[in-house]
């Protein structure tokens, strides 16, 4: 999986291509506690535009990051989730844990 991180000041977009699985969470992980920890973040949206695949050990991150977020008194938002992710999160609960637009 690749990250690509746009913006500045404290808003981030982060653009997920591949998969978010065990292998890549850790690496999602490192991302979101450097953007609300050492950045500062105020406002970070995960872009799924590119993602093909969400395992439970992404999810787990997902939790991580929302939990970031609220300590810090941030935004963390999901935008364009396709639809089969969607789905998993419907399954799971998460539409009433995380933001997704």
């Amino acid at each position: 999986m690749t990250i690509d991180k746009i913006g500045e000041a404290g808003i981030y977009t982060f653009a997920l291509d591949g998969k978010l699985d065990t292998t890549t969470a850790g690496q999602l992980e490192a991302v979101l506690i450097s953007a609300f920890t050492d950045e500062s973040a105020m406002e970070v949206t995960l872009d799924f535009t590119q993602l093909t695949y969400l395992s439970s050990a992404g999810l787990q991150v997902l939790l991580v990051g929302q939990k970031l977020a609220n300590a810090s008194d941030a935004v963390m938002t999901i935008t364009n989730v396709a639809e089969d992710i969607m789905e998993v999160f419907e399954m799971m609960g998460f539409c009433d844990i995380l933001t997704i637009i």
